[in-house]
Formats: C-alpha cells, structure tokens, sequence
C-alpha cells in the first residue's frame, strides 16, 4: 500500500508540472536564456512558438526543439518593440494554432553607454520599447483571449538590475522594473482566470556574458550565495512551475532565479 501511494503522489506530482497539449510563445527564444526556456517548455510536453527579430535564428531554433522533443514548433519574425508587430505576432499564433496558453515575455535589450548624458532618445525609446511597450501590448492582447477562454499563464522575464540599477544600465532597470509593476497590474485585471508573474534572474552565462571581465565576475561572486553566475537551463525550472498548474495560486509574483546575487 505504501509503495502504491508513493507511485500514486510521484504521477500527480508530475502531473502537475505537465504541459502537454498546451501551446507556449516565447520572444527572444531563439538564444540565451529564451532558447533554454523554449525547450524546457516543449519537454514539458508544450507545443512552442519562437520568436525573434531574426527570422533565420528562430527557424532553426524551432527546428532543433521540434527534432529533440517531437514538439510542434512555429517560428515567427517579431521586434517586440513595434506595436504592430506585436498585433501580427498575435495573430499569427492564433491563426495556426488557436490558442496560446503560455506567454513568455522574454525579449529584452540593454545597450552600452558611457555616461547617461550619452543616452539619445532614440536609444532610450528602443529600450524602453522592448523591455516595457512590447510586453505590455503582448501581454493586453493574449490575456484578453485568455480570459475569454480557458485561461493561462503569463511570465515576464524581468532582471535583478530592476532591483539593483547601476549607473550603466539606467533605462534598462527602469524598464525592468516596470514591468515587474505591470506585472501586478495585469495580475489583478486579468484574473483568476490568467495569472501574470515575473521571474527575475540574477547573472546568467549566455552569449551576453561573451563580453564580460570574468575575472571580475568571479571576484564580484564571492559576495553571491552560489558564489557563481547561472547557466541557461538553471532558469527552467521556474519557468515550468509559473506556467503549469503547480503554480495555481500564485500570481502577481516575482521569483528571483539569482543564486544569491547582490550588487
């Protein structure tokens, strides 16, 4: 008998975090921490939409997720930072697949600059635009077609610079802390049927990282509970939580995948 509950809790535990027959839209999946979270949704049993500003990049990324999980895959072009593309992305999802599930607001920018006096207004606009503009219009438009059917799930990929902004990355941590309030926001407009969340990672080794003083890094992670920087599937875990049913009550949340970082 006991030996039988434990297989029966092991299946409803697993259940839970099952996403089989559901439909996922990522942006910015085609690499780094979005291509991670792409695949671990398409493991988890989801049909996975990629979508990136280069086409090429999101067909073979859609490709390769489809040939390891047997998954279906979309590829669509989008620069999440105009409006109307955001609309055609939509529309697109909708139209092949008739339905989205789960949101993945991943996409995001953060460009260099010297000094803040540095940062033109076209520069602040795009920024803004992906980080902010396009994950609001996103969000608007697939959680009124969620509530008007079976519900789902929203996750907006924030960063631990929303809660730590240095002087180099202004209107990146402006925007990501937006969203972090738009988040709750969208949380109370939208439910109980749609739940909205944030997950909010620390540093990760993604093709971003290619450009930084790892030495420093290291250094600078001593101070760290985990004492080191985040590899892509590391992000998974909570990404499958927020987007399955083991989240049912959780909403308006953010979840910190930081490994103890502090500024």
């Amino acid at each position: 008998m006991n030996n039988r509950l434990t297989v029966n809790n092991h299946v409803a535990v697993k259940n839970r975090f099952d996403l089989t027959g559901r439909v996922a839209l990522v942006t910015g999946g085609s690499r780094g921490l979005g291509r991670a979270m792409a695949q671990g949704l398409a493991e988890a049993g989801a049909d996975v939409i990629v979508a990136s500003r280069k086409l090429n990049e999101c067909e073979q990324a859609a490709a390769e997720i489809a040939e390891t999980t047997r998954q279906r895959t979309l590829a669509i072009e989008c620069h999440v930072g105009r409006w109307q593309a955001v609309e055609a992305l939509v529309e697109r999802a909708y139209a092949e697949f008739g339905r989205v599930d789960v949101l993945v607001n991943n996409a995001g920018m953060s460009p260099v600059y010297d000094r803040a006096t540095d940062v033109s207004e076209e520069l602040w606009d795009k920024v803004v635009g992906v980080n902010l503009k396009g994950p609001f219009r996103l969000t608007a438009l697939v959680a009124e077609r969620m509530q008007a059917g079976d519900g789902g799930s929203i996750i907006n990929v924030s960063s631990s610079g929303s809660r730590y902004p240095r002087g180099d990355i202004i209107p990146y941590a402006a925007a990501k802390a937006g969203l972090n309030a738009m988040t709750e926001g969208f949380a109370y407009a939208y439910g109980p049927k749609v739940r909205v969340n944030v997950v909010m990672p620390g540093p990760f080794l993604t093709d971003i990282s290619k450009a930084w003083d790892m030495a420093e890094v290291e250094k600078k992670a001593e101070a760290w509970a985990m004492h080191r920087a985040g590899e892509p599937e590391e992000i998974v875990g909570a990404v499958i939580y927020l987007a399955s049913g083991a989240s049912s009550f959780t909403t308006g949340a953010v979840l910190q995948v930081d490994g103890g970082y502090t500024a």
